[in-house]
């Protein structure tokens, strides 16, 4: 498909998951709060550029950009995630109903955008192979707070083979704006994951013997940051289920 085709499936459709669907192209997280904590959270964004790289800023009541041409962000994600107050209240297939002229919308760079480049280096990654989400965790790792947001980091995790961790590292480094480089390798311990098969967000994965799990910093953050500020209202993709932009690959892969 190419991304218009996605989007306008995905107007129509739920999936698990949004990997693997218009290979090339850059996937975004979703996170839109009322204008009153707008700047707040881009502060936030700016303070914590590892799991909330900013790709695209809508202005309060907009709903399309130039990153998806005759798109709308409240019908074109699979799932949205709405939060009152930190809780989550409901999740649905389209958020126009909640989405006022006051929303300001925030899109985040995605990790599932750098697995083409991983899967060209025959780096496997179990989720796709699976046919399921990729596995999120909250961990003990804290954000830098501003304004009213502040909470811990999500991590995004694939087992990569021992022998093709450094590849991993080197491919996804290049992409910072999509999360860049892994921010841990190895014990999920050592960053407050108790068990990678219960993750918070996502799908458990069958772990491959000889793989080394690797952590990604995950633009779910600003759910678990919503969780723990309690803002009156935000709108979410659900976990997985990204928006498809025309943006592609190479135009945020750097030397």
């Amino acid at each position: 498909m190419t991304p218009a085709e996605a989007r306008a499936y995905f107007r129509e459709h739920n999936v698990t998951t949004t990997a693997g669907f218009a290979p090339g192209n850059v996937q975004a997280n979703l996170i839109a709060v009322d204008k009153q904590h707008a700047f707040d959270f881009l502060l936030f964004a700016q303070r914590n550029p590892k799991p909330c790289p900013v790709i695209g800023v809508l202005e309060p009541g907009q709903v399309s950009s130039h990153l998806m041409e005759g798109g709308d962000i409240r019908t074109d994600i699979p799932a949205y995630r709405l939060y009152r107050h930190g809780e989550l209240v409901e999740e649905t297939t389209d958020a126009s109903e909640y989405w006022t002229k006051d929303m300001v919308g925030f899109l985040i760079g995605c990790s599932f955008t750098f697995e083409r480049a991983l899967l060209d280096a025959h780096v496997p990654v179990a989720h796709i192979a699976q046919g399921r989400n990729v596995p999120m965790y909250r961990t003990s790792l804290q954000c830098e707070p501003a304004g009213v947001f502040a909470g811990p980091m999500v991590v995004s995790m694939r087992p990569i083979p021992a022998g093709q961790v450094a590849d991993a590292v080197r491919i996804t480094s290049r992409y910072p704006a999509v999360h860049g480089a892994p921010v841990h390798v190895g014990d999920p311990s050592l960053i407050g994951i108790e068990d990678l098969g219960q993750p918070d967000f996502g799908d458990a994965i069958d772990i491959p013997a000889g793989t080394v799990p690797v952590f990604w910093a995950c633009g779910v953050t600003p759910q678990s940051i919503v969780m723990h500020s309690r803002p009156d209202l935000a709108i979410c993709h659900s976990p997985g289920k990204m928006l498809i932009t025309d943006v592609h690959d190479a135009e945020y892969q750097v030397p």
